[in-house]
């Protein structure tokens, strides 16, 4: 058996800084990794998907580019030279976190991790080779994987997942997506740029269905202006091959339709990594779903064992996995007292254009019974994307309107992501609307704008 005084299970976004900052202290770490080094982030989530969406936006301008003034002949998209980029920068990425995991000594082992005992883990390597770990201080960072939903026939066709699509290396012509949400929105766009026909169904009334109605409405009209079909309020309640091509029955309110395509991809949420572990052999406690269950310290209910990242459900974001991992090793080292509870979470979907969203939706305060002024402004508004001819979407802002603080943001516009990370970090220092209203940003920068939205709530 060997002895460390830490094992991480799962070289994610958590995982990775842990293990090193871990080592660094003198606590002799081991990682343990299934797959590829970087967990979803790297391989399947983040950088390959990103990656993508710049050469589809590339495609996208180029293919409009008659709109500023530049006439282009003729276009095409390379699929296999995408993917050739996306794959060089994913592979950097592995090699870089590999070198860093060496680098400060901790210990690598690739392989499937089981738990044999409270505080022992049992690896079996790629070529059948076994090694016996244990360690008083444990971390699970597995990590999730696409949930695949129950939908008769769907398991007899050939789906993709948003881990497959990203190795497709023909263009599909006909592109169905079960589920419109940010995986689904983001990956729909990206291949109706390349050339694909995309249709998504989504079974809620509305797409995104954690957002406030009227950022779903103007996404969905952003889609739709690009020729993707939406539906909405929609159920798949079967899936069929017919030849080559895949049939999806759905039924919308008392309306029956059969949609067909060349390819299916199922983007319906996400499945936690656990059941592979063998948690009964340890005090490990599960939700239904199969979530780990922690405090707000990341404790899980087994002592010495913690969960961070998707792994433990809540927010499914690589940022948030990252702060995760700080939360525990401040916890460990500087007594910090840390809590999951009071942090802030940002988050951006990536379509063209983005959405950045942080704080709380007009929809909860509502909800809630939360008084809030609603500061709005369409980019139309904002001189710099009519400038770049970036006009689709709009800002808003919840603000109390006793205390003057920002509750919430939403920016559907070009750069949103940034544009809220601005009000993200005045939220956290409790500047108020008014000075964000007064306050002087450079000319013709998206974030001037932000002058004009809190003037809004003067009206």
């Amino acid at each position: 058996m060997l002895k460390f005084d830490a094992i991480i299970i799962g070289s994610g976004q958590g995982g990775n800084p842990l293990a090193r900052k871990l080592a660094k202290k003198g606590w002799k770490t081991a990682l343990i990794e299934q797959r590829y080094l970087g967990g979803t982030c790297i391989n399947d989530g983040c950088t390959p998907t990103k990656a993508m969406i710049a050469s589809a936006k590339v495609a996208n301008t180029v293919f409009h580019s008659k709109f500023w003034g530049i006439h282009s002949h003729g276009l095409s998209a390379d699929l296999p030279a995408i993917i050739s980029r996306k794959n060089n920068i994913v592979e950097d990425f592995r090699e870089g976190t590999l070198k860093g995991l060496l680098d400060d000594q901790v210990k690598v082992f690739m392989g499937a991790a089981v738990f044999s005992g409270p505080h022992t883990i049992q690896v079996t390597g790629h070529q059948g080779e076994s090694d016996v770990l244990s360690a008083e201080h444990i971390f699970i960072n597995t990590g999730s994987r696409p949930h695949i939903p129950d939908i008769p026939g769907l398991k007899e066709v050939p789906y993709l997942t948003s881990t497959t699509l990203l190795e497709e290396v023909v263009i599909p012509k006909d592109l169905l997506i079960l589920g419109g949400s940010y995986i689904a929105l983001e990956m729909g766009q990206l291949f109706q740029r390349l050339g694909s026909n995309v249709t998504v169904i989504e079974s809620a009334p509305q797409l995104v269905n954690k957002e406030d109605p009227d950022v779903a409405a103007v996404i969905k009209k952003m889609l739709e202006s690009e020729n993707m079909q939406i539906y909405t309020g929609t159920q798949a309640t079967r899936i069929s091959r017919s030849g080559k091509l895949i049939n999806v029955d759905i039924v919308t309110g008392t309306t029956r339709e059969i949609l067909t395509g060349t390819h299916i991809l199922v983007a319906t949420g996400r499945t936690p990594n656990t059941a592979d572990l063998q948690l009964q052999h340890t005090q490990v406690l599960l939700d239904e779903k199969g979530f780990i269950q922690v405090n707000d310290r990341l404790e899980t209910s087994a002592p010495g064992i913690y969960a961070l990242g998707d792994v433990k459900g809540g927010p499914a974001f690589t940022h948030i996995s990252y702060n995760d991992h700080l939360v525990i090793y401040k916890n460990l080292f500087e007594n910090a007292n840390l809590s999951i509870q009071t942090r802030q979470v940002p988050y951006c979907m990536f379509t063209d254009p983005q959405l950045g969203r942080i704080g709380m939706t007009e929809t909860e305060a509502m909800n809630n019974n939360i008084p809030v002024k609603v500061a709005h402004l369409p980019m139309d508004r904002v001189a710099r994307a009519i400038e770049t001819g970036q006009t689709r979407g709009f800002m808003k802002a919840l603000v109390h309107p006793q205390t003057d603080k920002i509750l919430g943001v939403t920016i559907l516009g070009p750069e949103g992501g940034e544009i809220m990370s601005i009000l993200q970090m005045a939220m956290l220092g409790d500047i108020t609307a008014s000075q964000i209203r007064d306050m002087v940003f450079a000319h013709p920068l998206y974030a001037e704008a932000l002058n004009n939205l809190f003037m809004s709530l003067e009206k």
